[in-house]
């Protein structure tokens, strides 16, 4: 029997025609402030990258340009190398997003499923990695990367200096984890008992349920890696290979204004588009507490 939920009201007083016309205002403002903190940023972006850039400087907040130039996003596009930048971001997010999805679910599944015997201390070693600041180990994974250990290679200014350091998320190892230990043990139990090799056991059983926490680890993925600044600035100096969020920096000094606005609005669509897509699964992989019977 499902308890009742907690509100600020009580069913009879919400009943009340003066207590329901309160709580519903409430209730719409609160919807309607969500909508301006999330919606307003995306609006002003584009409507500065039609905006012509007189009336930018005269005029910032009008709510339209009286004469829109939607050619700034082609121009963009073409002249400031857009497209170009954008296709080194796709490279680096996939990249770094199939590197952080291996990783994750293989040592989650080993934790949580196999559980070996120094497991616990690994786990632990792997989760304590999250207190230390990514600036204090900017430093050594430099020189990691500048020179490879054991296999004495320079990764510097290739994205694999990138995809391989993306690989070390401890907060995508915990997730999945968690959302393993939260699978029914009998279905483990069945499969070992029908034969099934850990192969199978990862392949066939766990990776089918394990969608949402896909989604979750995928859509983490690719925001930090598409917005990720300092590190591909250090480690990629050639400018042809550099991201869009590198390149809108240094876009930013030659740059027409209205082209560098219609630059930084089509480097969040791919971001928002990705969110939309995976929103219900991300929604579903968040809520997950487990398997009740």
């Amino acid at each position: 029997m499902n308890e009742p939920m907690a509100t600020f009201a009580s069913s009879n007083d919400r009943q009340r025609p003066a207590v329901f016309a309160a709580l519903r205002s409430v209730q719409v403002l609160t919807l309607l402030l969500l909508v301006i903190a999330g919606l307003g940023p995306l609006y002003w972006t584009i409507k500065g990258a039609v905006s012509p850039p007189p009336e930018l400087l005269s005029n910032p907040l009008r709510l339209w340009p009286a004469e829109p130039e939607p050619g700034n996003f082609a121009s963009a596009f073409t002249e400031l190398g857009v497209g170009r930048y954008l296709s080194n971001t796709m490279q680096i997010v996939f990249g770094s997003w199939a590197v952080q999805l291996f990783v994750a679910l293989t040592a989650g599944f080993a934790f949580s499923v196999l559980k070996p015997r120094i497991g616990r201390y690994v786990y632990g070693a792997i989760l304590a990695t999250m207190f230390v600041p990514y600036t204090v180990s900017l430093v050594s994974l430099f020189l990691t990367v500048l020179h490879v250990p054991f296999l004495g290679v320079n990764l510097l200014d290739t994205y694999w200096a990138i995809w391989l350091p993306a690989g070390a998320n401890a907060f995508n190892v915990l997730l999945a984890t968690r959302f393993f230990d939260a699978l029914p043990r009998e279905l483990f139990d069945a499969a070992k008992v029908d034969g099934a090799s850990t192969w199978q056991l990862l392949t066939r059983i766990v990776l089918p349920m394990s969608r949402p926490v896909i989604a979750v680890i995928s859509l983490l993925a690719v925001m930090h890696s598409w917005k990720e600044f300092i590190w591909p600035l250090v480690v990629i100096t050639d400018p042809a290979r550099q991201p869009i969020s590198v390149a809108l920096v240094n876009l930013a000094d030659q740059a027409p204004l209205d082209e560098l606005i219609a630059a930084m609005a089509m480097a969040l669509a791919p971001p928002v588009l990705v969110f939309l897509v995976l929103q219900r699964y991300v929604v579903a992989g968040l809520g997950f507490s487990g398997v009740k019977g």
